[in-house]
C-alpha cells in the first residue's frame, strides 16, 4: 500500500488543489480519500476500472460534496462587505498573468476544468481521463474542446499582455 499511495499521493492532491483551489483542504480530501479506500477496499470491482482509476474517481467525488458545501454556504449576492474589502474585479485588476490563467481556468464548467486537469496538468492519457471521470473518450475529447475554446474566448483580450508577460518571465527582451 505504501507504494500505492507514493505513487497516487501528487496526483491526488494536485487535483483536489486545483478543484478546491486551497492547499489544505486538497490535503484534507487526500487523507480522506484514503481512508475510504481502506474502507470500501471490497467495494472495487476488478475489471469494472482500474484501481488507480476508482481512488481517483473517490477523491474528485470527495471533492464535488465540499464544493456543494461551500455553495450551500455562499453568502447572498447582494450582500455588503462591511469591512470595504476589494469586489472581484479590483482584485482581477491587480493579477499578474499567471493569475489571469488559473481565473480562466477555474471559472470553467466543472466537468471541463476536471478533464483539462487530467489531461494537462496531470499528463493522463484521454483514455485514462475518460475511465477516472467514467466517460467516454469522445464526451472528454469534447469536454476538451470546450475548454479550451472558452479559455481562448476568455483570454482573448488579455492575449499580448499575457505574452510580454511570458516573455519577461524568460528574460527574453519585449
Amino acid at each position: 500500500m505504501e507504494g500505492f499511495i507514493a505513487k497516487t499521493l501528487p496526483r491526488i492532491t494536485a487535483i483536489a488543489v486545483r478543484m478546491l483551489g486551497d492547499r489544505a483542504e486538497a490535503e484534507d480530501v487526500t487523507q480522506e480519500t484514503y481512508l475510504r479506500v481502506w474502507r470500501k477496499a471490497e467495494t472495487w470491482t476488478p475489471g469494472a476500472a482500474r484501481f488507480e482509476s476508482w481512488v481517483m474517481r473517490i477523491a474528485i467525488n470527495l471533492c464535488h460534496d465540499r464544493l456543494r458545501k461551500r455553495r450551500e454556504l455562499a453568502l447572498p449576492e447582494d450582500f455588503d462587505r462591511a469591512d470595504g474589502a476589494a469586489g472581484i474585479e479590483d482584485q482581477l485588476a491587480g493579477e499578474d498573468g499567471a493569475d489571469r490563467v488559473r481565473s480562466a481556468v477555474q471559472s470553467l464548467p466543472e466537468r471541463q476544468r476536471l478533464a483539462l486537469e487530467l489531461c494537462h496538468f496531470q499528463e493522463l492519457s484521454n483514455i485514462e481521463a475518460a475511465d477516472i471521470m467514467e466517460v467516454s473518450v469522445e464526451a472528454i475529447e469534447s469536454l476538451l474542446s470546450r475548454a479550451r475554446r472558452t479559455l481562448r474566448e476568455h483570454l482573448r483580450s488579455d492575449a499580448q499582455d499575457l505574452i510580454e508577460t511570458f516573455e519577461q518571465s524568460r528574460g527574453d527582451p519585449t
